[in-house]
């Protein structure tokens, strides 16, 4: 395991230019959108850059806000599809059953009978529900398994294991 307290978690990312004042389209990867002002300053992946935030407004996909530093249209485009991030000791402790996606992915993935299905290569989430994305072994093609308490009763990430209860087939 990594050192959790200087480990940098995505909390967002850069769409491009919203207008031509320099604000920026963003994309918030937090439980409520707008909890991205709280955790600033947000950084860029390499720590090379540092933004303070300011929500202007809710838009179709996500928010509109300024970032400091950048005042012109051309600077927000330049930063298109950048991912922004925080040190993990700035986000909340998760409540009971709540976990960050970035502590399921790398996990173990295993049946109620010990069976391993696999390590859990991603968490994906279209709108409906969480979808772990699950590679089995000595395979190339990913299952996606519902994240619910029905199909995932246990998760144990101290020991780096999930206990999954599958639907019937979806690992055959």
């Amino acid at each position: 395991m990594s050192d959790t307290s200087s480990e940098l978690i995505c909390v967002g990312a850069i769409g491009g230019a919203y207008g031509v004042h320099g604000e920026v389209r963003l994309k918030s990867f937090t439980a409520e959108a707008d909890a991205l002002e709280d955790y600033a300053p947000l950084l860029t992946e390499d720590g090379a850059f540092e933004f303070d935030i300011a929500i202007t407004r809710s838009i179709k996909n996500g928010l509109a806000a300024r970032l400091s530093g950048i005042a012109t249209k051309e600077q927000a485009d330049a930063l298109k599809g950048v991912k922004l991030f925080v040190p993990r000791d700035r986000l909340p402790e998760t409540e009971d059953d709540e976990y960050y996606y970035t502590d399921l992915v790398g996990l173990e993935v295993r049946d109620t009978g010990g069976t391993v299905l696999g390590k859990v290569k991603n968490v994906l989430n279209h709108g409906a529900a969480d979808l772990l994305e699950v590679l089995p072994p000595k395979s190339s093609e990913t299952v996606f398994l519902p994240f619910t308490m029905a199909n995932v009763p246990t998760v144990d990430i101290s020991a780096g294991r999930i206990i999954a209860d599958p639907p019937e087939g979806l690992f055959d």
